[in-house]
């Protein structure tokens, strides 16, 4: 375990990376050991084994609210599948899902709650439960795709052909990347960042941001939102230098 963690940090990979794939090999160790299938204590030394030590955060990349807005009004709303791909971007920017969350999302979730219109007892990662409010105009999105779609049970998002016609019974997760991919540079879960930080920067409470990505801990969305560095107020800001006088 310990030879195949350096092998991986040889290779580069980043810490959490590495960290999913001990993790993995944590759980089997320990499924095959309450199968009878691996001693206790070699499991117990697997399980003992530490992870990757990040450093630092990633800054990832989120849109500004102007690029926010283009972005929404990219899909043709003439057509089913722009309608869909539209309220499909509007839940990923105006609520901060994951596309799994997405892809599995049924329309029964949607319901309101204090005289507002929310996805409801949604479960997210670690089988975390949440309750995410939705933006007027996310929900008027999901209506109008709904209603096109003739959509009233079941999954909210479902594949749409070279006709204009609706096929399946739900849209996979890479169903979702893809629609995100060809409207923009940035995958899915940049429009999850993307949320978080229009909100942030709006002036929405962090434990209430936290709240709605579903995050564990509240520190684990501080780090998320990088609120720790200001880069519209930033060190080199105040540097005397002015190379454009000196030429």
């Amino acid at each position: 375990m310990q030879a195949y963690r350096a092998a991986l940090e040889a290779a580069g990979l980043s810490a959490s990376s590495i960290n999913v794939r001990l993790s993995a090999i944590r759980k089997l160790a320990s499924e095959a050991a309450d199968n009878g299938l691996l001693a206790p204590e070699v499991a117990a030394a697997v399980a003992r084994v530490r992870g990757a030590k990040g450093h630092g955060v990633r800054a990832g990349n989120w849109l500004t609210l102007d690029q926010a807005e283009r972005l929404l009004d990219l899909p043709d709303s003439e057509t089913k599948k722009g309608k869909r791909d539209r309220a499909l971007l509007a839940l990923l920017v105006g609520c901060g899902l994951r596309r799994q969350e997405l892809a599995g999302l049924g329309i029964e979730a949607i319901q309101q709650r204090d005289g507002r219109w929310c996805i409801v007892d949604l479960a997210g990662k670690g089988n975390r439960i949440r309750t995410v409010p939705m933006p007027h105009w996310a929900k008027a999105a999901v209506d109008e795709w709904a209603a096109a779609a003739e959509i009233s049970e079941g999954f909210i998002f479902r594949g749409v052909n070279r006709g204009d016609n609706i096929i399946g019974d739900s849209l996979t997760s890479q169903g979702v990347w893809r629609c995100v991919e060809k409207y923009s540079i940035v995958a899915p879960h940049d429009l999850r960042r993307t949320y978080s930080k229009l909100a942030h920067k709006g002036g929405a409470k962090l434990d209430q941001i936290q709240l709605s990505l579903g995050h564990a801990s509240l520190t684990t969305t501080e780090r998320y939102l990088g609120v720790r560095q200001d880069l519209h107020d930033a060190p080199c800001d105040y540097l005397k230098l002015d190379l454009s006088a000196a030429e």
